[in-house]
């Protein structure tokens, strides 16, 4: 697996928190002077330079959108203090975070977007298996997306990750990344969520899904999970196709069960298409 990839992910998953050269290396399965050297020629940015610019943006966003305390979204953001954030803040983007929140836009602001991560084929796609699955009631955390901009996914799991356990009426342990209510422009809507028993306890900030029963094509993507773009490219190019099978216009989605380390990204997931009978 591509360290750079897992370079990505793992940023993706935690630029709130303090993260190190150090860090990413790890998370890459090799050496910082190897992380440095790759990750820059691969992408054209330094890790933390790359880092900075990440968490930044995400506190522009929240900021434009009128935040009432920018204490509270420089904390957020990894930074311990007002001061340290504002120069951070103004040594980025030219402005400090008192003017980009009175101005309530990000017109001409030059922002640091998730690099995308590797979309070529698997050669090695496991045989997948068939199953009628029930009902499920999920609860969760929701973002639209297009292709372009599918990267910002990680970061989504990031700002769910602290609710996952202490959600009322939260059946079991295992979480999904849900995809659903696409359009013809290309736009998809992504809830990470968790089963619930019934919707009237989920937070108010919640999104809520039924997912009727449905026979469904399952898939283990084994590998880490920066390379899930790869497993799904996989599935609709080529496994699909060549399959004699027909998608159903219903809801797919990821299955991260107990064995998947959402600190690491490693341990397999499932993607579980649903198919015509």
């Amino acid at each position: 697996m591509n360290p750079v990839d897992k370079a990505l992910w793992f940023i993706e998953s935690h630029f709130t928190e303090e993260v190190t050269l150090e860090d990413v290396a790890d998370a890459g399965g090799v050496s910082r002077y190897h992380m440095s050297r790759v990750f820059g020629i691969a992408t054209g940015w330094s890790v933390i330079r790359y880092v900075r610019g990440r968490r930044l943006t995400e506190s522009a966003r929240t900021l434009a959108a009128g935040a009432p305390d920018i204490l509270a979204v420089a904390l957020d953001a990894g930074y311990g203090s007002h001061e340290a954030f504002t120069r951070a803040f103004r040594d980025q983007f030219g402005l400090t975070p008192e003017d980009l929140r009175a101005r309530g836009n990000l017109d001409n602001i030059q922002l640091t977007e998730p690099i995308q991560m590797d979309e070529t084929l698997l050669t090695n796609l496991e045989p997948p298996r068939f199953e009628n699955f029930k009902t499920l009631l999920i609860a969760g955390l929701s973002e639209r997306y297009n292709s372009e901009t599918s990267a910002g996914i990680p970061a989504q799991w990031q700002k769910f990750a602290p609710h996952l356990g202490h959600i009322a009426g939260q059946v079991g342990r295992t979480a999904y990344g849900v995809i659903c209510n696409s359009d013809d422009a290309g736009n998809t809507e992504y809830i990470c969520g968790v089963e619930v028993s019934d919707f009237s306890k989920a937070p108010a900030e919640f999104s809520r899904l039924r997912i009727p029963e449905q026979r469904y094509v399952v898939f283990k993507h084994r590998d880490h999970v920066s390379s899930i773009r790869r497993t799904w490219f996989t599935i609709w190019n080529k496994w699909l196709p060549e399959s004699g099978h027909r998608p159903a216009e219903g809801i797919s989605f990821e299955r991260y069960g107990e064995e998947f380390d959402g600190r690491t990204g490693t341990g397999g997931l499932e993607i579980w298409i649903p198919i015509k009978t």
